[in-house]
């Protein structure tokens, strides 16, 4: 049992388009720093960006929610990188943190599946839902299928990955609540057939085939609605050489798949499509990463 521990954990991408609440990659960049210290109470910090949003107060805190299902005691310092309410897991990631810094420093013995149900049930008091697709990939990094309570993780290689996040508020909630309960058969049977090449695609490390298979029927086209110059942005990226583009969870962050060559232009054309419909946005330039880690 350690008196200290620091770590870090990645930004996530759910949905990849093909499989809502079902896919989840973790991303090298950005990542957010997590620090633990024993304590005789949960005490929680927060540092870095957008921190003076939110609550330190730890039955209003994710990760002080995750420490006291936990039922540890420990001062959580959080130093922030991963822009709030963007849809790149900003919620996952101090609940999946928590979750795994604990169960290291005080040698509890979780396997990762009990560590991703724990996570789960923290961000539920974030998102109103215990999904698992955006903690799952924070803790075992890669690319992840989670069904039911199997976790199934990939790790590809090489693949081009340029996050664009633009000055949009979507609420999660509301992402979640304006899709409809009921799907056509034939919007389920192309969504499932994406899903299925998107696997392969992982697992070849083809671009090309990802790429094809981030279209989403229904659901897409719903939230799409939802970002100021969607269509435009989308178009941008892949005339610069993405090889497909697609909201990053329920948003208002884009993600386009590319070749590590294209990620820059990719980037530029995005962010220039951005500010001509009046919206300002930033570009994080990354590949498909690791789990959360240990840093000392």
């Amino acid at each position: 049992m350690g008196e200290y521990l620091k770590i870090s954990v990645p930004a996530t991408s759910a949905n990849l388009g093909a499989g809502f609440d079902v896919f989840g990659v973790a991303l090298e960049t950005p990542f957010d720093i997590i620090e633990f210290e024993k304590s005789d109470s949960i005490k929680i910090e927060m540092h870095g960006r957008d921190s003076r949003y939110i609550p330190t107060d730890p039955k209003r805190n994710i990760a002080g929610i995750v420490a006291s299902i936990m039922k540890i005691p420990v001062k959580i310092t959080i130093h922030r990188n991963i822009p709030l309410s963007s849809g790149l897991g900003s919620s996952a990631a101090p609940a999946a943190g928590t979750a795994f810094g604990l169960n290291e420093m005080f040698s509890l013995g979780h396997s990762r599946e009990e560590l991703v149900q724990i996570a789960a049930h923290g961000e539920k008091a974030a998102s109103g839902a215990a999904h698992a697709d955006n903690v799952a990939p924070a803790i075992y990094g890669g690319f992840v299928i989670v069904h039911k309570k199997n976790i199934i993780s990939l790790m590809p290689r090489s693949i081009g990955i340029v996050a664009v996040h633009p000055e949009i508020i979507v609420s999660t909630r509301h992402a979640r609540a304006i899709l409809p309960k009921k799907l056509s058969l034939e919007d389920i049977s192309f969504n499932t057939g994406n899903a299925a090449s998107m696997v392969v695609g992982m697992m070849k490390n083809d671009i090309d085939l990802i790429g094809e298979s981030m279209e989403n029927r229904v659901i897409e086209e719903i939230r799409s609605n939802l970002i100021k110059g969607y269509a435009q942005v989308r178009q941008s990226a892949i005339e610069a050489g993405a090889r497909g583009v697609t909201i990053s969870g329920s948003g208002p962050t884009m993600i386009a798949v590319c070749r590590m060559d294209d990620r820059e232009n990719i980037a530029k054309a995005m962010i220039s499509a951005f500010s001509e419909n009046q919206v300002k946005s930033e570009a994080f330039i990354t590949t498909i990463g690791k789990g959360v880690s240990v840093l000392e």
